[in-house]
């Protein structure tokens, strides 16, 4: 993809914060709380989309779509490490105090949140060329853990304000096709892949 296309898939990632900011400042009566929901929900549908990749792939190899994703998957990533990061910077300023986030931090809805950001900071951090080159066979291994981030997300969506339906609305699909994965995975090769 040319560099302006590239240009074009990151304005396209950013324009649901740029929404949810210009909203914002908009507001009279605004306060940090009103974006914490379009950031967090924002970051985990692109942490889902970025996740639901490789089954895709495995499913529908050539269409285009899938291969679309596919080429940008790595953004698709790095945009919900940076949605969450505003996700975090909008909860920080909405709280006003270290102590008042600290008499929180052991509430589930709360503590996995922060789990999810601690693990997502370092798939962030190392999700580009000079990454995968230094950590080589160990890069995917570290991205590996963008599938705990995600449960944790789903557990911190699914406990904050009681959002159990929203949340599951946006992971099982996730969940369904990494189901067929593994069920593809474990099941006996056909007779004709043998032959």
């Amino acid at each position: 993809m040319s560099f302006h296309g590239k240009h074009l898939v990151w304005a396209i990632l950013a324009a649901p914060l740029a929404i949810a900011v210009v909203r914002f400042a908009a507001t009279p009566d605004a306060y940090p709380d009103d974006l914490l929901h379009p950031t967090g929900e924002w970051s985990a549908r692109f942490i889902i989309a970025a996740l639901m990749v490789t089954p895709l792939r495995q499913l529908w190899p050539q269409a285009r779509a899938v291969r679309f994703l596919a080429r940008h998957r790595r953004a698709l990533g790095v945009a919900g490490f940076l949605y969450a990061l505003s996700h975090t910077v909008a909860y920080v300023l909405d709280m006003g105090s270290l102590a008042d986030m600290l008499a929180e931090i052991g509430a589930p809805s709360i503590w996995t949140g922060w789990a999810a950001l601690l693990i997502l900071v370092p798939l962030g951090l190392t999700s580009n060329d000079a990454a995968m080159r230094a950590l080589r066979g160990w890069w995917k291994r570290l991205q590996r853990l963008a599938y705990p981030a995600a449960i944790l997300t789903l557990v911190h969506w699914a406990l904050v304000h009681d959002g159990l339906a929203a949340a599951l609305l946006h992971f099982v699909p996730l969940a369904l096709l990494q189901a067929v994965r593994v069920a593809r995975l474990l099941s006996p090769p056909s007779p004709r892949s043998l032959a």
